[in-house]
C-alpha cells in the first residue's frame, strides 16, 4: 500500500468521516469543523484525484460533480501504518514498542492491561 502525505490523510480522514463527499463538502468541513480557512477548490480537487491514482478513492459522476467514495477502509489503512511504524522503528517488534512506550511514560498500567487483554481476545 502505497504511504499518504499528510495533506492526503487529512483528506482521506475527512471523507471516512462524511461517506461519499464532494469537493465543496470537503472543503465545507475544512472551514466549518476544523475551523480552517476554506481552501480553494482546485487544491482538494488535485488532491482526490491524486487519492484516486493512488488506489484510495474512486468516484462516481453526476454530470459535472464528482462524488468521491474510499476503497481503503480506516481500520485496514490503520492496520497497515501501525504494522510499517513497528518495522521501521521497532524492527518488527510489537514488544519493543510496548517497552519503549512504558520506557518513556507513555503507557500508564491501565493501558498497558487493556492492551493485553484486546491481544489476548484476537
Amino acid at each position: 500500500m502505497k504511504q499518504l502525505t499528510k495533506a492526503e490523510e487529512e483528506i482521506m480522514q475527512i471523507i471516512w468521516e462524511l461517506g461519499p463527499s464532494t469537493v465543496g463538502q470537503i472543503r465545507d468541513y475544512i472551514e466549518v469543523q476544523m475551523k480552517q480557512v476554506r481552501p480553494p477548490h482546485s487544491t482538494i480537487s488535485t488532491m482526490v484525484r491524486i487519492l484516486e491514482e493512488k488506489g484510495f478513492l474512486d468516484h462516481k459522476a453526476y454530470g459535472r460533480t464528482h462524488e468521491y467514495f474510499p476503497l481503503v477502509s480506516k481500520e485496514h489503512y490503520s492496520k497497515q501504518t501501525i504494522h510499517k511504524f513497528v518495522e521501521d522503528y521497532f524492527e518488527g517488534s510489537a514488544n519493543r514498542l510496548v517497552s519503549f512506550l512504558v520506557k518513556e511514560k507513555d503507557l500508564n498500567l491501565k493501558d498497558l492491561t487493556e492492551l493485553l487483554n484486546k491481544l489476548e481476545e484476537e
